[in-house]
């Protein structure tokens, strides 16, 4: 760097030390050339290795003998995955390949690489499974801690919106659009809740069970370009579920068509059907069961006003101090004359299983206090674990898929949107959840093995296999109302699709908002947080908010509500305007950028001094400057008195006159 800076600094300023003591302007002048000399340096030295500086024919020959690992470098040009020009790609640029070359690309290997692959297959099935672990207690969890809170939400009559709010409120809360839609299920069989209400609670459910992927795309923050098409991916599940509620929500409270559509397909009787579970959940749920397992009884008893709160189950009580089901969980028989701590036990929100036994934060005489401390420590265990799978997963898979070309991948995995449909479905169905298919799909998008549009069918077909969960239940309940909210799950959901895929401009919409919501992440890390705040928690409050005021039933609530619901909609209008006629995007756009800008100049800070400093030493020493009034000036700088300062300029000033 010496040889840069100093010969152009001496051949525009050939000072002496003399000059340099008694011209502290210039001093300043020189320090911020050598700033701006520094950026240059470092952009010079960071595309220019020693091996070049030395010899440059000897750095073209390796340049051409090292490994290729950009598409510019290849004959083909190919882009392959790790390539440092990965994403540049766009997805009409990616080639086609024969399934010729993807068999052979997937088949054919010497005994090494198949070692390789077996090892890397056991690695990352490993990181899978725990991976479903985390998220099956991350829900056990969710369950214990928001249980309550979601017995009670789905335990009132509401309006249309109302419902809408309180169903997607409930799924946020305990994780799980499969347990929401069967505790709906069996409320409207229990005629604790209507048919009309009912559809407008599953519809809700519809958009809250998409926050489970999106908290899992936060896991790879770590990498700008991951998580910008693992958001993307994520949220694309989201965009579809609010539009498609943004068109068939009015259309439901006007006509009815959910409602009088599947009551024209109703039997006149259901039979009593059998609980189904799915084999993805006989293998992960005995593991996370014996570290927690949540009590849906509780819900479904206060959803249904069995109980009043969660207290009526507190303290936990097993029958002689035996922690087991039988002495703990194992219910009363009232016709028979039982009581419980005589003849039964009680359990909470957390509950005992008859094969694994009670789990290890269950605790014999526990109040709610004591569970929701277990439900909590569950939660925060499950994130961090989860955030590790997922980093030992995405490792994993991207040491399998290095060197492998992009058409390869494209064309193994670009299948048919109507097989997607399908594929998704059926995975859903084995898992018995679509938040684990969307979650586990997520990393896949994020590291550009997916794409985005690959990820819309299969993210429908898990919204149409999440239904299934809701039928077998409505088989168990022997209810033909039960039956019909089931059907008008399955019906919401298909309905969405005829709108939202089959019509390529109508595709587009949910495609380009995720796109632009991936985006976003590039310019500050704080939007996926902010997003799921804002969306799932803070706007249905608020609508909640508004809807209660009309539920009074009193002229001036009514009256104020509706004054709000105008002020709101001016607000809107007034946002919009802003957002696209004064340029609020590029104001929004220019601040995220000022932040990123500011970061990154906080994290060059300290390097920057330093060599600041490092060049100042340096050209002192050249010009003559002396040591020990070099190590007073950065003494006097650091004490950062400006009276010490001037005294010490006005002795070197009369030192000079006196010499």
């Amino acid at each position: 760097t010496i040889f840069y800076i100093v010969p152009d600094f001496l051949a525009c300023y050939p000072a002496s030390s003399h000059y340099l003591k008694n011209t502290p302007t210039q001093l300043a002048f020189f320090e911020r050339n050598i700033v701006d000399s520094h950026y240059y340096t470092r952009t010079r030295a960071s595309t220019m290795s020693t091996t070049e500086a030395q010899d440059p024919v000897k750095s073209e020959t390796n340049k051409v003998e090292s490994v290729i690992r950009s598409r510019k470098e290849r004959p083909t040009g190919s882009t392959h995955f790790g390539d440092a020009d990965w994403d540049e790609e766009q997805v009409d640029e990616i080639g086609d390949a024969t399934w010729g070359e993807v068999a052979k690309a997937c088949c054919v290997h010497d005994a090494k690489e198949w070692g390789k692959i077996f090892v890397g297959a056991c690695g990352a099935l490993f990181f899978l499974y725990f991976f479903l672990f985390a998220l099956e207690l991350l829900g056990n969890s969710a369950k214990v801690l928001g249980g309550c809170r979601a017995g009670g939400l789905l335990s009132d009559e509401t309006n249309p919106v109302a419902g809408l709010v309180i169903g997607e409120l409930a799924t946020a809360l305990i994780q799980s659009s499969s347990t929401t839609t069967s505790i709906i299920v069996s409320l409207v069989g229990a005629d604790a809740v209507s048919v009309n209400s009912g559809i407008y609670l599953v519809m809700g459910a519809n958009i809250g069970t998409s926050v489970t992927n999106t908290i899992v795309s936060m896991g790879q923050m770590a990498d700008g370009a991951q998580l910008e098409r693992a958001f993307a991916g994520a949220t694309v599940h989201d965009i579809f579920n609010l539009l498609s509620v943004a068109i068939l929500f009015p259309l439901e409270v006007i006509s009815h068509y959910l409602y009088h559509l599947t009551n024209a397909m109703l039997p006149d009787s259901v039979g009593d059907g059998e609980k189904w579970e799915g084999p993805i959940k006989k293998i992960v749920s005995p593991f996370a069961g014996r570290v927690l397992k949540a009590n849906k009884d509780v819900i479904k008893d206060i959803a249904t006003g069995k109980v009043d709160s969660c207290d009526a189950y507190y303290p936990a009580l097993c029958l002689d101090g035996i922690e087991d089901y039988k002495h703990c969980a194992s219910k009363c028989d009232k016709d028979a004359g039982e009581e419980v701590g005589v003849d039964c036990g009680r359990v909470g929100l957390i509950t005992c299983d008859k094969t694994t036994g009670c789990p290890a934060f269950f605790q014999n005489g526990a109040n709610l206090h004591d569970d929701s401390i277990s439900g909590g420590v569950c939660l925060v265990l499950s994130l961090f674990l989860l955030i590790v799978c997922l980093m030992g997963l995405v490792n994993v898979l991207q040491r399998g898929l290095a060197g492998m070309s992009t058409r390869i991948i494209y064309k193994a995995t670009n299948v048919n949107g109507l097989i997607g449909i399908v594929i998704g479905a059926a995975i859903t169905i084995l898992v018995q959840s679509s938040s684990i298919t969307t979650s586990v799909l997520t990393p896949f998008v994020g590291l550009g093995v997916i794409q985005l549009e690959q990820m819309l069918p299969l993210t429908l077909g898990a919204n149409i296999g999440t239904t299934i969960t809701g039928l077998l239940a409505a088989m168990v309940s022997d209810n033909v109302d039960a039956l019909q909210v089931a059907l008008c799950h399955l019906f919401f959901n298909l309905s969405g699709i005829v709108i939202w895929y089959p019509i390529p401009i109508m595709r587009r919409v949910p495609l380009r908002g995720a796109r632009a919501l991936g985006r976003a992440t590039r310019r500050s890390r704080l939007v996926p947080p902010i997003y799921i705040i804002v969306v799932f928690f803070v706007i249905p409050l608020l609508l909640l908010g508004l809807s209660s005021l009309f539920m009074q039933k009193t002229v001036g609530f009514t009256v104020l509500g509706s004054f709000l619901v105008i002020g709101v909609v001016l607000g809107i209008a007034r946002f919009i305007w802003w957002w696209k006629k004064q340029e609020g995007l590029q104001k929004c756009l220019a601040c995220l950028d000022r932040r990123t800008d500011m970061n990154n100049t906080m994290k060059t800070l300290p390097e920057d001094m330093q060599f600041l400093k490092s060049k100042v030493s340096l050209l002192a020493e050249h010009t003559g400057l002396p040591e020990d009034e070099e190590a007073g000036d950065a003494q006097k700088g650091s004490d950062g008195t400006a009276d010490d300062v001037a005294a010490e300029n006005e002795e070197v000033a009369g030192g000079d006159k006196n010499e």
